[in-house]
């Protein structure tokens, strides 16, 4: 099984750098993957594993884990609460206008035919590009680097925001646009959706103490960034916990 990487650990819980492409768990939606996050932190860990949120499989970034049913609870609690403040970064087709803003769309659930609920998310643009290939009708392509601020925690909130602004995530195959997606595995070799939870801040569960905690960004993500000339824009990690 592949190791993950451990960011921060403690006898309440751990945090991890979910690797993109890696269901949290089997489900109804995902079970015919080689590999599931539970399962191979358990191996790594050992004992009890208690997944305190959760990322989309092809999602990257900081993750949760609680160590005993007592501290899965009061992470939830947070969560519930709104208390915890998530960063994403992601990149995106086209150049958001207005640089930042606030997206207020209600979402479904997992059943999209289900009721909408309200969903807010906040997001800046951090740095652009225009790259010189022919898609369709025009001879250039524009894209993004942006932050994402979600307020609530909806299904897919953040892709399904973006999307709706007309700006998808690149990699996104539900909400994106599969020529962009072409694109960037034909001249970039990127092979996965380029959105990632960058940090996370929350109180721990048992001290009560502020924590902040950072995921770097994987090497498929990083070169993107990099060949962008985009890795001066990325917003500094708060330091904290």
């Amino acid at each position: 099984m592949p190791a993950i990487d451990i960011l921060y650990r403690d006898d309440a819980l751990v945090a991890i750098n979910k690797p993109a492409g890696m269901p949290v768990h089997r489900s109804q939606m995902v079970n015919d993957a080689p590999h599931y996050l539970v399962d191979v932190l358990r191996e790594q860990l050992g004992g009890k594993v208690l997944l305190a949120h959760r990322l989309d499989r092809a999602t990257s970034g900081v993750l949760l884990v609680a160590r005993s049913n007592e501290v899965a609870a009061a992470l939830g609690a947070q969560f519930m609460q709104r208390t915890v403040h998530k960063r994403y970064l992601a990149v995106v087709r086209g150049w958001p206008e207005p640089a930042e803003g606030v997206v207020d769309y209600p979402l479904p659930g997992a059943r999209e035919t289900g009721p909408r609920h309200d969903a807010r998310t906040r997001y800046r643009r951090l740095a652009m590009v225009e790259v010189p290939i022919a898609l369709g009708r025009y001879p250039q392509q524009r894209y993004a680097l942006v932050e994402a601020t979600p307020e609530t925690g909806r299904f897919r909130q953040i892709r399904k925001h973006l999307a709706h602004l007309h700006y998808p995530i690149i990699g996104d195959c539900q909400h994106g646009r599969s020529d962009h997606n072409r694109l960037f595995k034909q001249h970039f070799a990127c092979h996965r959706m380029l959105l990632h939870a960058w940090q996370l801040e929350f109180a721990h569960p048992v001290s009560g103490a502020p924590m902040t905690l950072h995921a770097p960004l994987d090497a498929d993500f990083a070169a993107i960034v990099a060949r962008f000339g985009w890795s001066t824009a990325l917003p500094p990690p708060s330091h904290g916990g």
